[in-house]
């Protein structure tokens, strides 16, 4: 029995192989294809080529996305909030239980890094994550849209734009400066901004995660001869990578540095004063 399944697996694998080949040899038609690979590549991080007409106005399909998850993600949150939440049970159920999970790990990071103030923290970092979680699965549904030029491209990830990265790496630097100011007041502010750095490196971390995907990704889709199931297997290995390690990386770092500022610093009790007396009499 099992050589023969060796023999069955051997030969299915075979076959598979032989129709990839006919397949390369049937869609490469030698035509030269209408962008270089310097070009695609450049216009996967800059986007200055393939933009969208919305509303009349061209702007880069990132902004697109970054509409589209958050429209989907309010009418997810209110279905959840009118049909689902209400239903709640003490025995929880396997959507009950995802949620309970998905909540609780925000909060328990918000908690663990903030122990004396985190309601407004595990708010933000449960928004944040599922937000970048989302934004960047929803990559892999390669929702179609037309370019100004005619093209036909697949939406990015919202943050495979420098400019939304930095707004979520700015947006988190807020949000820990305002921990500081609540806790320590303008000591708080000065603790916050000796990070200067930070939101230039959250930023800067989330967008080259993303965009090195993305570019491996065009890469692999570029050459017909790569274009056959490796692509798949590339682009949902990436996007998975970087919705899971991105969305920790963040939401850990704003936690741990929002702890950090905004523990309430303790006051030094002020000696008292000697008198001049006192000291004559030591003197003496």
């Amino acid at each position: 029995m099992n050589k023969k399944k060796r023999t069955t697996t051997l030969i299915i694998a075979g076959l598979v192989c032989v129709l990839l080949v006919v397949g390369i040899i049937l869609t490469n038609t030698g035509e030269p294809k209408p962008e270089t690979v310097k070009e695609v590549m450049k216009d996967a991080v800059v986007h200055d080529s393939n933009k969208i007409n919305f509303f009349g106005i061209e702007v880069n399909p990132s902004v697109i996305s970054a509409y589209t998850v958050t429209c989907i993600i309010l009418v997810f949150a209110l279905i959840l909030r009118l049909f689902v939440i209400p239903k709640f049970k003490k025995i929880p159920g396997k959507l009950q239980s995802l949620l309970e999970m998905w909540v609780g790990f925000f909060d328990n990071l918000a908690k663990t890094s903030s122990p004396h103030l985190n309601k407004f923290l595990g708010a933000y970092v449960f928004t944040a994550g599922t937000y970048i979680c989302l934004g960047t699965l929803f990559e892999l549904f390669g929702i179609q849209a037309i370019t100004t030029k005619g093209h036909s491209i697949a939406l990015p990830a919202p943050h495979a734009d420098i400019n939304a990265a930095i707004q979520m790496g700015c947006l988190s630097f807020l949000v820990i400066l305002s921990g500081g100011i609540k806790a320590n007041k303008l000591k708080g502010v000065g603790l916050t901004l000796k990070e200067f750095s930070l939101p230039i490196s959250m930023s800067f971390r989330l967008f080259g995660a993303l965009l090195s995907g993305a570019l491996v990704t065009e890469l692999v889709y570029y050459y017909v001869t790569l274009s056959f199931v490796l692509p798949v297997v590339v682009g949902v290995l990436f996007t998975l990578l970087h919705a899971l390690i991105q969305t920790y990386v963040l939401t850990m770092l704003t936690s741990v540095f929002y702890g950090e500022v905004s523990e309430v610093s303790e006051k030094k009790p002020k000696q008292p004063k000697k008198k001049k007396n006192d000291k004559a009499a030591v003197a003496a």
